[in-house]
């Protein structure tokens, strides 16, 4: 028996049949404990980890759900919801505007006095709920992660070590969350939902740019106007912008959709547009046969600037000429209409099979230079350009220097850039919504358009809102608020193109 007892004693070594026993798989156990801990955390937020919040006289619940970008979503029934980069990290937060209390609505419609220190009573709701949210979810995450690790593993040590990893992981994910917040997010927002009830929210150009400044402050904006919306009215508001700004609508490669001017007359009307820009492709192959399709053009609503595109051609061009309220932009000839002064070049190439000709490349740089020279000659005789169109972007960067904006398409994409010596390239999508190449493939193209906001003293621009709606079939809608980066709080100075005497351009920008 002793000589048993000590074989049961005698250390093993490197020979034993155990030791020489495949060992257990540590990452598979690391990941199924990871597994664990987020799906138990999720259940936990889903289940108990959300507030309901009175904040005004609005009945709102916040939410941490998880996410690969982060960021905010404020949910704003019927009207659709309002997308802010406040954050990069694994939670996004999530405000739901539920209700309208009628009792607390009605004092503020019987005192009207009220509103006036309504923002300040939004964000001390807002923070206090925003402090109840996060303690809840730190129980919430625990919970769930421990609850599910008790089930799975039946051990109370990895029960609780599941729930420790899981308040691990949300304090991680807050300290990212502090570290990357961005409390000037809703500066530039994205509103999907109904078009027209987008700008009402966000407010005009001008009141951002004064405004905007705090993330909690304009969050009580925010739901203070919606509060002002349900109280007003059943229907949604048309959009108000500030009275003293020039509204410019830019379109582009409308490519024979007739859809466009139905929709770019209701663009006009809701932002009040001051004049319209068409960068070019209004048809497809240019022939007298599709000229009756611009007959809608009189009667948008405001002034017409046009010039032409590689599917437009001189026919086309003649028969804009003969419109009424229509501006054809050619050879760099200047035009001032609504407060501003345009100039523009068509294209040089016509290629409605879409073929592309020998020498393209260069005659858009040609053409561009063209057009710079004839905005050098405005600046000299004291009638200096606002904005240039050409239709190819490869023109319209030939401008740079010469002018603080210049208007493009061709691309059937939106873009923006600050090009080298301080002109702003806008290139605009398809306001056709590519026309009949929309069937092409997968998916169809959206519609596209912008708002450009200018200030009507020094007639450069303020800002803009990039209109999307979903393509053919489709009903989505989004539009998103974009600053010109000199018109964010904190800045000091705004580049503008600078042109030595000589006309060649320098890299200097003047403050």
């Amino acid at each position: 028996m002793s000589r048993f007892l000590r074989s049961i004693r005698r250390p093993r070594t490197a020979t034993d049949p155990e030791l020489l026993a495949p060992p257990a798989n540590r990452w598979t156990r690391a990941l199924g404990l990871m597994a664990v801990v987020l799906l138990g955390a999720w259940l936990g937020l889903l289940v108990v980890g959300n507030v309901r919040v009175p904040v005004g006289p609005m009945d709102t619940t916040m939410t941490l759900r998880p996410s690969a970008t982060g960021g905010t979503k404020i949910n704003v029934s019927p009207l659709g919801a309002l997308h802010l980069d406040s954050h990069i990290a694994p939670v996004r937060l999530d405000v739901n505007v539920d209700q309208l209390d009628p009792d607390r609505s009605q004092a503020l419609v019987d005192h009207p006095e009220r509103l006036s220190g309504l923002q300040d009573e939004v964000a001390r709701d807002v923070g206090h709920g925003a402090l109840d949210l996060a303690v809840r979810s730190c129980v919430a995450v625990v919970a769930g992660a421990t609850a599910l690790g008790l089930v799975v593993y039946r051990r109370p040590r990895r029960a609780l070590a599941a729930g420790g990893l899981a308040l691990t992981l949300l304090a991680a994910s807050g300290a990212t969350a502090y570290a990357t917040w961005n409390p000037k997010s809703v500066l530039e927002p994205r509103f999907s939902g109904l078009l027209s009830s987008a700008p009402s929210l966000v407010g005009d150009a001008r009141s951002i740019v004064t405004e905007f400044d705090v993330y909690q402050q304009e969050l009580a904006r925010l739901v203070t106007n919606v509060t002002k919306l349900y109280d007003a009215t059943s229907t949604l508001p048309a959009y108000r912008p500030d009275p003293t700004t020039i509204r410019v609508l830019h379109v582009s490669d409308i490519h024979l959709n007739p859809a466009s001017w139905k929709i770019i007359a209701s663009l006009v009307d809701q932002y009040e547009v001051n004049v319209i820009v068409d960068s070019g492709d209004t048809m497809d192959h240019g022939t007298s046969a599709e000229n009756g399709f611009l007959d809608p053009i009189e009667d948008l609503g405001a002034p017409y600037v046009w010039v032409r595109g590689n599917h437009d051609s001189r026919i086309t061009q003649s028969y804009l000429e003969g419109l009424k309220n229509v501006h054809v932009l050619d050879d760099g000839r200047a035009v001032s209409v609504a407060g501003l002064r345009f100039a523009g070049i068509g294209d040089p190439q016509f290629t409605p099979d879409r073929t592309n000709k020998p020498g393209a490349e260069a005659s858009q740089e040609l053409a561009g230079a063209r057009l710079a020279t004839a905005l050098r000659d405005q600046r000299a005789a004291g009638t200096p350009v606002d904005v240039a169109v050409a239709h190819e972007p490869q023109a319209a960067r030939q401008t740079d220097g010469e002018v603080p904006l210049v208007l493009s398409g061709h691309l059937h994409h939106q873009e923006m850039e600050v090009l080298p010596y301080g002109t702003r390239l806008r290139i605009e999508g398809s306001t056709g919504g590519s026309g009949l190449r929309a069937v092409e493939g997968e998916h169809p193209d959206p519609i596209e358009a912008s708002i450009l906001y200018f200030d009507r003293d020094t007639r450069r621009l303020q800002a803009w809102d990039a209109i999307r709606l979903g393509g053919l079939g489709l009903t989505t809608a989004e539009v998103s608020r974009h600053l010109v980066e000199e018109n964010q709080p904190g800045a000091t100075g705004s580049p503008t193109p600078s042109p030595t005497p000589s006309g060649e351009r320098s890299g200097e920008r003047s403050p």
